[in-house]
């Protein structure tokens, strides 16, 4: 290989860093361009007729229906699990009364979601199963007395669930009355 004159390796050098210069402020220009070098983002308002509004129950309302249900099982002596769902089946809180068995806690979420699923309470669902037995087997759903929906201008928008009394009529009994605690 033929070595380079100290002229020629300074010429040679020099177009070189001149060459690196220039692309470093190529890019350098070019990212700082912004619109040229992305598109901008376009702002769109979905129009009225493609969004629904749904009405929701609060937490703090959720928390007085669920306790006014264990209270009501409590004045009786049931040791009860309470759960309260969203529409749509969300569940938004579980209470687990003193003494409540393990089982009470997932049922009472299964009557909440059941009641608010088809806005209806649970021990009218459980008669439709004569007629349409396979209900049953909707993931999720349990058909025994003890769940309440809670509706708002005539449409579910949750569901109290009650679970661990003896009977369903009586776990129904007090779900309805934490949906009562709502109207107060």
């Amino acid at each position: 290989m033929k070595k380079l004159s100290r002229r020629a390796t300074v010429v040679t050098s020099g177009a070189v860093l001149a060459a690196v210069a220039a692309g470093t402020f190529g890019a350098v220009t070019a990212s700082a361009s912004g619109p040229a070098a992305a598109p901008a983002a376009v702002a769109a308002d979905a129009k009225s007729n493609t969004t629904t509004t749904t009405t929701h129950l609060t937490l703090d309302s959720a928390t007085k229906a669920a306790k006014a249900a264990l209270d009501a099982a409590k004045k009786d002596n049931q040791k009860v699990s309470v759960a309260v769902v969203d529409r749509d089946g969300n569940t938004i809180l579980t209470l687990r009364g003193d003494g409540a068995g393990p089982q009470a806690y997932e049922a009472a979420e299964k009557k909440a979601f059941t009641a608010v699923s088809w806005n209806a309470p649970t021990s009218e669902l459980a008669k439709r199963l004569e007629n349409a037995p396979t209900l049953k087997d909707i993931p999720g759903t349990l058909f025994l007395g003890g769940g309440a929906p809670v509706t708002a201008k005539g449409a579910p928008i949750a569901g109290i669930g009650v679970a661990g009394a003896p009977s369903g009529d009586q776990d129904e009994k007090f779900a309805q009355a934490g949906v009562a605690a709502l109207d107060k």
